[in-house]
């Protein structure tokens, strides 16, 4: 009997076992969707039920989840891959909401990163990181752009910053900034938190920063090297080229050659600043302007001197306080991306 009972207990719990294994496979098989319906001034949200027709119709099966507020979409992705299993995630939204998934995806447990894929449906105020791909702005394209699964192994930044002198730890898929960067971007999302919004309106928020900004000091050391000790009036760090809602701040940037592209302008007038803002758009103003530098490297380090609060914005999200230290990730998570994307 004993035997009888032990052979029983064994076919139970084996069968078990495998409604389990069909349960994940299942989940794991599905696209896990991010919906930020705040996303330009709630156009996403408004937009989401024809997305989601358009989901269905390409026979796409996914489970939809709506955020609520700043950072729910970190725990969404999170909880979600650690409860159910989920290896295929869609951010729908702007830059903000693919910075949420993305610590989401990074702040999980149960994978690698390397085993999830990542795409999106641009919908924001910038979508600077689909502009270095080329992604395409219809949702039906990009829809199918998402089905046909072209996969790029892309490169993650890590920066540790220093919340009232506690390390915390951010992601970043597409790029970084301080001083006029940072700047911006916190007045632009207190727009956006009063409904205002568009790029109209960032174009205007960038003009009234300028003739406010004060330059900072700041030490930059790259690789363990130091390479710059001045006053700056702005600094970017990307993998992507672009930053500020089309402005292209790294025009060299790869997206998977293991490196960081740094853009450094210095201290210069405001009136000659503002005269190249069109070149901000196509790049050339690295070339056009003496007061800018380039570099590149795998680790970064900015110190502000003397000390004194400085600012990083990561894709629209403002992080206190320096030092603040980059860490390159190599080809550390799998983006769904256009098969005809050129570097």
């Amino acid at each position: 009997m004993f035997s009888f009972f032990m052979v029983g207990d064994k076919q139970i719990l084996l069968i078990f076992g495998a409604k389990l294994k069909q349960s994940m496979d299942e989940t794991t098989n599905k696209w896990l969707v991010i919906v930020n319906p705040k996303a330009s001034i709630g156009k996403c949200g408004k937009d989401w039920p024809a997305i989601e027709q358009l989901l269905k119709n390409e026979n796409i099966e996914f489970d939809a989840k709506m955020t609520e507020y700043p950072r729910h979409a970190i725990e969404l992705v999170r909880d979600l891959i650690t409860e159910k299993g989920y290896k295929h995630v869609i951010s729908v939204g702007g830059d903000g909401t693919n910075n949420e998934v993305v610590n989401g995806i990074f702040t999980q447990q149960r994978y690698p990163t390397t085993e999830i894929s990542m795409g999106i449906i641009p919908i924001g105020t910038g979508n600077d990181w689909r502009r270095t791909f080329g992604f395409p702005i219809d949702y039906q394209q990009n829809i199918k752009t998402i089905k046909e699964g072209c996969l790029f192994r892309h490169d993650i930044g890590k920066v540790v910053y220093y919340n009232h002198g506690d390390p915390q730890v951010r992601y970043f898929l597409n790029a970084a900034g301080t001083g006029l960067d940072e700047m911006v971007c916190g007045k632009t999302n207190l727009l956006k938190s009063k409904g205002k919004g568009g790029s109209v309106r960032y174009m205007l928020s960038t003009a009234s920063c300028l003739f406010r900004f004060k330059c900072v000091h700041i030490q930059l050391e790259l690789d363990d090297q130091l390479v710059f000790d001045d006053e700056i009036l702005s600094l970017s760090v990307g993998n992507g080229r672009y930053n500020g809602g089309g402005m292209m701040m790294m025009p060299k940037a790869v997206p998977n050659d293991g490196l960081f592209d740094i853009t450094v302008i210095k201290k210069l007038g405001m009136l000659k600043f503002a005269a190249s803002i069109n070149n901000l758009y196509d790049g050339s103003f690295v070339d056009k302007l003496k007061e800018v530098s380039t570099y590149r490297g795998k680790k970064i380090r900015i110190v502000s001197i003397p000390s004194h609060k400085l600012l990083l914005e990561t894709e629209g999200e403002t992080l206190t306080n320096s030092p603040f230290d980059f860490e390159m990730l190599p080809e550390a998570i799998n983006m769904v991306v256009p098969e005809n994307h050129q570097f």
